[in-house]
């Protein structure tokens, strides 16, 4: 894997999204290694949309991975029953979570029982990362070994969209949303703190239909909220396939060996 500074944006591209899968299972399953060697479990978040699928694809068969050590928390999340059609719980449940053995207790989902109060779902969720990473009062953030994000084509990210106000909250963990553009328009979200104070944050895309707005998030300084995703000590890095990456100018690492 190629070294990096806290400030720089690593960028694989992959043939097809194949291959793009092989990449982020064998990226995934090192850190996962390491932060099991280094504190005894694999703190992770992951966002909906296309993204379980195209984690899943492989990891899901990767025998060497230990996920009893697996810590799962959802990027964010739709304030809907956990088997609702909508919600990112089941679809990382259809994808990955019925193919390994992370244990029930350790994937973190939305109280189902306060998807009809948002705010109150929020804090829950908030509640939650406190048990996993000591108290509120002692760490000021949470710290995940890895945050795994997608990007939709207004360059929101979690549930931070473009010209909201949450694109400002600099204390809370977790926070509710009720007016989402996207529907349903009731979420709950991991705030940039969060997502900024991260080990390690990668973004995944494949697909023509990224094109565009991969060449503005990665060629064009601005302030969309996948542009306001930068680790303070961390490493941020984006793993493409070719057709979402075909008119990005900016410097990219080709294929497996490079991880």
């Amino acid at each position: 894997m190629p070294l990096h500074t806290p400030l720089s944006t690593q960028i694989y591209t992959f043939p097809d999204a194949a291959a793009l899968s092989q990449g982020l299972d064998k990226y995934v399953s090192k850190l996962s290694e390491e932060s099991i060697k280094r504190h005894g479990k694999f703190t992770l978040a992951i966002s909906g949309g296309s993204l379980p699928k195209q984690l899943s694809a492989v990891l899901k068969h990767n025998t060497s991975i230990d996920f009893s050590n697996w810590i799962v928390y959802f990027a964010d999340e739709r304030c809907v029953p956990l088997d609702h059609k909508d919600s990112n719980y089941l679809l990382s449940k259809k994808e990955l979570f019925d193919f390994v053995n992370i244990p029930e207790e350790n994937i973190h989902t939305i109280n189902p029982e306060l998807v009809n109060d948002p705010q109150e779902a929020a804090e829950d969720y908030i509640s939650q990362l406190a048990k996993t990473f000591a108290t509120k009062d002692s760490v000021r953030f949470p710290v995940f070994d890895l945050i795994l994000l997608g990007v939709g084509p207004d360059g929101h990210t979690c549930s931070l969209f473009p010209d909201h106000e949450l694109l400002k909250e600099t204390v809370d963990w977790c926070a509710s949303i009720t007016d989402s553009p996207k529907p349903p328009s009731s979420r709950i979200t991991l705030t940039f703190p969060v997502l900024n104070h991260a080990h390690h944050v990668a973004f995944v895309a494949a697909g023509a239909g990224k094109q565009d707005m991969l060449h503005q998030l990665l060629d064009t300084p601005g302030h969309l909220p996948a542009q306001m995703v930068k680790p303070l000590t961390g490493t941020l890095s984006w793993f493409v396939d070719d057709a979402a990456a075909a008119k990005v100018t900016s410097t990219t690492h080709k294929g497996l060996e490079r991880l």
